[in-house]
């Protein structure tokens, strides 16, 4: 534990409170008004270059490839969404969220931006003010991909919402509206709800953003936390903890799993099986879409096979498109009826934008709709 001296990095500590202009940043031009300041909302356009997540988002987007180098300063954010754009044309599941963000990117053109970032004005090492963003980092890489994938000349506008207090709490129901979030995003809201309410705040040398989420399980739960947390999460206590535990993963197995989304049943299998197992177990969890009992059937039977080499058991080879598409449709039926009713809404809302932005949606209607259609001929006949 870090002595009680040493000065720890809060990313909102600098905010500046709603009666203080001292810190508060480029002032918008415009005529001075008598509102109370609790009920003044600043409205501003600034450019990506003048803004800046916050690295201990519960939602990690970014990948850790390119994470330190982008938040220690070695790249700014358009060098970081050309490096993640690089990624993805070898990485499916970094794709598939680059995919995500630029038909964001593209909705602003067509529609503008409707929602705006919210943050604040902090002041940087150097002395200049930087925008330190509390929720809408999606909307901020989706501009820096935009802008990069397009080889555009000029920086993007963004509409920003200046905040007097900024909180995780905020972030974490964003998070939640905006989509619903992996397995290990929703451990690391977990972990960050009971941080804040418990004030800790990251160190400023923190070397690896998930030893800050791992630091909850080195504290003491006051009276009454878990109450407290438990209308923003939508989760049971028991349902929390299990989260909590996926952080016993090493960072890089973490970042495999959010980025591919596995579930938590998925993780907690592989948390129970041999540490020398867990990648293995990872990885073939995310090449084959396996459940929990299929990790467990493997695990079993390479723990039979050899004590001090394991042998690899075969993946089974799909006999047809036909077979992919039975399997495919009860891991959906299946993932679906695990989650929360909340998350269930919010999965099958996602869904039915990325099949709208894929052009998908008409021939996906007319199999939905004749799928329903044989399903009630047969519970009819019952």
């Amino acid at each position: 534990m870090p002595s009680q001296k040493r000065k720890r990095f809060n990313a909102f500590e600098d905010f500046p409170a709603e009666s203080s202009t001292e810190s508060s940043g480029p002032i918008p031009s415009g005529p001075v008004t008598t509102q109370p300041a609790s009920q003044i909302e600043r409205i501003e356009r600034l450019k990506p270059s003048q803004m800046l997540p916050d690295r201990f988002q519960p939602r990690r987007l970014l990948p850790g490839a390119i994470r330190n180098d982008f938040f220690n300063g070695r790249l700014d954010c358009y060098k970081a969404a050309a490096a993640w754009l690089e990624m993805a044309k070898k990485d499916p599941g970094i794709q598939e969220e680059i995919d995500r963000l630029l038909a964001m990117g593209s909705s602003f053109k067509e529609h503008g931006q409707i929602k705006p970032i919210t943050g604040s004005w902090v002041a940087a090492a150097n002395g200049e003010y930087v925008f330190q963003i509390e929720t809408g980092e999606r909307r901020f890489w989706a501009a820096c991909l935009q802008t990069v994938s397009h080889k555009l000349k000029e920086e993007p506008l963004l509409r920003v919402e200046v905040v007097a207090h900024p909180s995780r709490q905020r972030q974490v129901l964003e998070n939640r509206h905006a989509e619903p979030p992996s397995a290990v995003g929703q451990a690391c809201e977990v972990s960050s709800l009971i941080l804040a309410e418990m004030g800790i705040h990251p160190e400023a040398d923190l070397k690896d953003d998930y030893d800050f989420f791992r630091h909850v399980h080195d504290q003491r739960m006051p009276a009454g936390l878990w109450d407290r947390i438990m209308p923003i999460m939508q989760l049971t206590r028991p349902r929390m903890v299990q989260l909590l535990n996926i952080l016993n993963l090493p960072s890089s197995l973490l970042d495999l799993a959010d980025r591919y989304r596995l579930p938590e049943r998925v993780l907690r299998e592989v948390l129970a099986q041999p540490q020398e197992q867990w990648e293995r177990l990872i990885q073939l969890s995310i090449q084959n879409q396996f459940t929990s009992d299929e990790v467990a059937e493997v695990a079993a039977v390479t723990l039979a096979t050899s004590d001090s080499k394991p042998v690899p058991r075969p993946v089974p080879q799909p006999g047809s498109s036909d077979l992919d598409a039975r399997r495919a449709l009860r891991r959906f039926v299946r993932a679906l009826s695990e989650m929360e009713e909340a998350d269930q809404v919010q999965a099958l809302d996602q869904m039915a934008d990325d099949l709208v932005v894929s052009g998908k949606a008409e021939g996906a209607l007319l199999l939905l709709g004749e799928l329903a259609r044989l399903v009630e001929a047969r519970l009819s006949r019952r």
